[in-house]
């Protein structure tokens, strides 16, 4: 066999290999699709309250108790009612006032479960606002039609002040909100765990927490489009129970345990995690 014969011979046997390669790459793609399609995608935010999912992910717990699930990554929860709405995820964290707004909205969808999510009003160390009654005047940062409004509300009719005479601004993203207290930016602002514990560290003063209230007004929603499908409504039990059982470990061992989890996932550093109350 010649040189020239050999090369040619060659350059089959590579075609060939790249052809069996692109059609294996296609295969997995094509199983991967399949996969993401049959998942249960469900979104979450950099908050305590959603904890015991990123434990649950991590351990492997969902796998085992046969339901394959996406934790889609949010930090505002307008971008999560726009993920439902748009079915880019089958179900949410979010809060009961905002599930009573989108519900009047339009958007069907059912609470499957309660979070540990906490709300704490925080001033700015800067403004010197030490008392409620001092927001007279100042900016309040919050997200309309969600508990954080209603909070503000609570806490501007508990003092007496005139709603109009606290400014209340809508900031969605709860890290850009931190920043904004953080550089001076806001006066005052509602925020959860553990974004207030790093504010709180920071000096800033906490005037009002929902913990003390005793509120608990963190939920888990599905769409009932969703929970109307045999196949799904069982992984939403499956995921409901796996749920369940990270938040009892997360109670048993204490949040110290996972603080790693915590600092990777809420990016705040991990004497934040050890000053959580």
């Amino acid at each position: 066999m010649n040189i020239r014969h050999g090369i040619w011979l060659l350059s089959l046997l590579i075609v060939a290999c790249g052809d069996n390669e692109a059609e294996r790459a296609a295969q997995m793609l094509r199983q991967q699709q399949v996969e993401d399609s049959l998942a249960l995608k469900v979104a979450v935010t950099p908050t305590l309250d959603c904890l015991p999912l990123f434990v649950a992910e991590q351990e492997g717990w969902f796998e085992q108790e046969g339901v394959s699930v996406q934790l889609r990554r949010y930090t505002a929860q307008m971008d999560q009612d726009t993920a439902l709405l748009r079915h880019r995820v089958e179900g949410m964290t979010t809060d009961r006032e905002r599930l009573n707004w989108i519900k009047e909205q339009g958007m069907d969808v059912e609470e499957v479960a309660q979070t540990d999510l906490k709300w704490q009003l925080v001033t700015n160390k800067t403004a010197r606002i030490k008392q409620l009654k001092q927001l007279d005047d100042k900016m309040l940062a919050m997200t309309r039609r969600s508990a954080t409004d209603m909070l503000a509300r609570r806490a501007i009719d508990s003092v007496g002040l005139q709603p109009e005479r606290v400014f209340r601004i809508q900031v969605n993203d709860v890290l850009v909100r931190l920043g904004m207290l953080e550089n001076g930016i806001m006066d005052a602002m509602l925020l959860p765990e553990p974004q207030a514990t790093q504010a709180r560290l920071g000096g800033h003063h906490v005037l009002m927490d929902t913990d003390s209230m005793g509120l608990h007004l963190g939920v888990i929603v599905f769409s009932k489009e969703t929970l109307a499908d045999t196949a799904r409504q069982g992984q939403v039990e499956r995921f409901v129970r796996v749920y369940q059982m990270a938040r009892d470990s997360v109670a048993a061992r204490g949040l110290g345990y996972y603080r790693k989890l915590i600092v990777d996932h809420c990016h705040v550093r991990q004497e934040i995690v050890d000053s959580i109350k």
